[in-house]
């Protein structure tokens, strides 16, 4: 399957999902920015993207997330085997994952490899690495894109601030993170294993960020 290149309806509400692609184990969806992946804890974050999912595909369930203020691709599962299927795929590093974002300067050298780990104590933190590549110098930053090998929480904004980069719109690792009216970061592809499928060429998909 060759890469998709969606962009959302020009209906679509602002500010909810999209389904990109229907198929018999996965749905393609597109989570808006400023929306919990899951419920959160307290009667304020019930509302997320999976329980709307849910209200047109009951059977749908997360397989992996996005941060409440991340745009960008997700795939869920539709039955209890493509969940399995697709957890083991992310959990053995079979899915490929591709972000952009934008940050004030650019990275030294624009092309590597950010190899540190997260967690409070950052001797014994878990073990993360994210590839980076310039993209493109424009008027409002520099535009970045980011392959996270692992998927620690916060991976991509830790590493990047670790690096003298956070992304802008970053309220929790940016000084200057409310000048903007949202986080610049935005899951952009998403390539796995269909699981009806499995020896054939990944599902690929693209979805183009709104900034």
């Amino acid at each position: 399957m060759s890469p998709l290149d969606h962009t959302l309806a020009a209906n679509q509400p602002a500010g909810d999902w999209a389904l990109l692609d229907e198929r018999r184990d996965f749905l393609a969806v597109a989570k808006p920015e400023r929306m919990l992946s899951v419920p959160g804890v307290g009667p304020d974050k019930q509302d997320c993207l999976i329980t709307r999912v849910q209200m047109e595909f009951p059977e749908a369930r997360i397989v992996h997330r996005l941060d409440w203020d991340t745009s960008g691709l997700l795939v869920l599962a539709r039955n209890a085997r493509a969940h399995s299927f697709l957890s083991k795929a992310f959990a053995s590093r079979q899915v490929d994952k591709t972000y952009v974002a934008l940050i004030d300067a650019p990275l030294e050298p624009a092309t590597g490899l950010i190899d540190l780990p997260i967690g409070k104590d950052p001797e014994r933190g878990r073990p993360s690495q994210t590839r980076y590549r310039l993209a493109a110098v424009e008027e409002t930053g520099v535009r970045v894109i980011l392959e996270p090998i692992t998927g620690r929480s916060h991976q991509l904004r830790v590493h990047l601030l670790a690096q003298g980069r956070p992304i802008q719109g970053d309220t929790l690792y940016h000084p200057e993170g409310e000048r903007h009216d949202r986080l610049m970061l935005h899951a952009t592809r998403l390539a796995f294993p269909d699981p009806e499928h499995p020896t054939r060429p990944a599902a690929d998909y693209e979805l183009p960020a709104p900034f």
